[in-house]
């Protein structure tokens, strides 16, 4: 079980998963985007500037990011500013503002399939290019909760496991969190991300032969 936990540990631990995926993820993005001329004005939605300096973007004049967040988050280097605003409604960008939009693992807290169109139609909005992740609906292994099939388990018996068993990552969730997370999270197939954005390219990221994680693009 110690190893499972390991293997599926949030992916800002360096030798999780995630984070292996995070990293060929970006290397992707980076070869979609090579062609184009910069800098490139970039939108990262419920991003954060760690996982930009971990994967060398400090200080690099090519990338002038923005993160947007519920909250305001903490910058060091000159390419980056942090905003406040809301993915699903995102009025104060103009059309084509930023070249693109960029989202890891947002568009799953979102609640509602409505709320997830809403920031699908805000990305294509503001942006000529996207770039968008998501935790795939059927992989076997609920990332969020590291238990077999959560996705499909009542919310009322899921919070009775995550509240009051340690089967969910080794541990007993605080009530709040646990709450706060049934209520927002809602992972999406492929045939929803195409629907959310449609003549776009999926890119299936797969583990054991299984597809993990789904990013949807619109780079030729």
């Amino acid at each position: 079980m110690k190893n499972v936990i390991k293997i599926f540990a949030p992916s800002t631990e360096p030798n999780s998963l995630g984070a292996r995926f995070r990293k060929s993820r970006f290397q992707l993005f980076v070869k979609l985007t090579k062609k184009l001329a910069g800098p490139l004005r970039i939108l990262d939605i419920g991003g954060l500037e760690e996982y930009w300096i971990i994967n060398g973007i400090a200080n690099n004049p090519r990338y002038e990011i923005t993160l947007l967040n519920l909250t305001a988050q903490e910058v060091h280097h000159v390419n980056f500013k942090s905003v406040i605003g809301d993915a699903t409604n995102l009025h104060q960008y103009k059309k084509n503002e930023f070249d693109i939009s960029f989202s890891n693992s947002v568009i799953d807290h979102l609640n509602s399939f409505d709320n997830q169109k809403k920031m699908a139609e805000e990305v294509r909005r503001v942006s000529k290019f996207y770039f968008v992740q998501c935790p795939y609906r059927y992989f076997p292994i609920e990332p969020h909760y590291l238990l077999p099939f959560a996705q499909f388990i009542p919310k009322q018996f899921l919070y009775s496991l995550l509240t009051k068993t340690k089967l969910s990552r080794g541990k007993i969730w605080d009530e709040e969190h646990a709450i706060d997370y049934l209520k927002e999270i809602r992972l999406m197939s492929i045939r929803e991300l195409r629907e959310c954005f449609p003549s776009s390219q999926i890119h299936k990221e797969r583990f054991l032969g299984m597809v993990k994680s789904i990013t949807v693009h619109n780079f030729k």
